[in-house]
């Protein structure tokens, strides 16, 4: 502080809380009596300020008093505005970690997905080739109820297979190969699906590769030329 607290004053703040103990402990009303008279005989005890010079003295601890307290209430202030934008800075940066995990750990499970996709074409291509040898009826019907678990862990993971033959091209999904000439379709729509697409979740695990219609171009000229030969001769 920047001056001593006075004596003076250090007597009525000690007598002051004492009484103030003192009154929390009281179980009647003789003892608040008690307590008062006591608070007032030694009040009156204490020597008042004999002049000026000692008031102003007091007022000038009492000012430096309220200057420290100001300091302090504005230091303590500044302490918790710090911990409110560490607060918020550990906030950003817990939701942060949790987006990058979360992404890295739906990554990994698209490229494990990815695998399991490779192996059930490879399975796929051996029940065909089971099929085309004349393999026994049982055994191909145990073949295709391992197809099925297959599918079976996949929807458990959230995969969807993508909609090709007969639906428009989309290159978001669709990586298209080749082109089929037909006019009973539209152009542009998936005709023969080359291999399976699937989605995860919203995202693409792996595009379907597909054949799409492409109308044909016919030369009328040419036709016309044609027919009026055919009807010379």
């Amino acid at each position: 502080m920047g001056c001593g607290v006075d004596p003076l004053l250090n007597r009525y703040v000690i007598i002051w809380l004492l009484n103030f103990s003192e009154l929390s402990n009281l179980e009647g009303e003789d003892d608040y009596k008690e307590v008062r008279e006591n608070e007032m005989k030694e009040t009156s005890q204490l020597k008042a300020p004999e002049n000026d010079n000692d008031v102003i003295s007091l007022k000038a601890q009492v000012d430096a008093l309220k200057r420290d307290l100001d300091k302090t209430s504005e230091a303590s202030n500044a302490n918790i505005n710090k911990l409110k934008y560490m607060m918020a800075d550990f906030d950003n940066y817990r939701k942060q970690m949790e987006k990058h995990l979360g992404s890295k750990i739906e990554t990994s499970k698209a490229d494990l997905l990815l695998k399991f996709l490779n192996i059930k074409d490879d399975f796929l291509r051996a029940v065909e080739m089971a099929k085309q040898s004349g393999s026994e009826p049982v055994v191909i019907e145990g073949l295709e109820g391992i197809s099925r678990n297959f599918d079976n862990v996949l929807n458990s993971e959230g995969v969807l297979e993508i909609e090709t033959v007969s639906t428009p091209f989309d290159p978001n999904i669709h990586d298209a190969l080749g082109f089929s000439d037909r006019d009973d379709l539209p152009e542009n729509t998936v005709t023969t699906e080359i291999r399976k697409g699937y989605l995860l979740g919203n995202k693409v695990l792996r595009p379907a590769l597909v054949e799409i219609s492409k109308k044909i171009v016919k030369n009328i000229v040419n036709d016309r030329e044609n027919i009026e030969k055919e009807t010379e001769n």
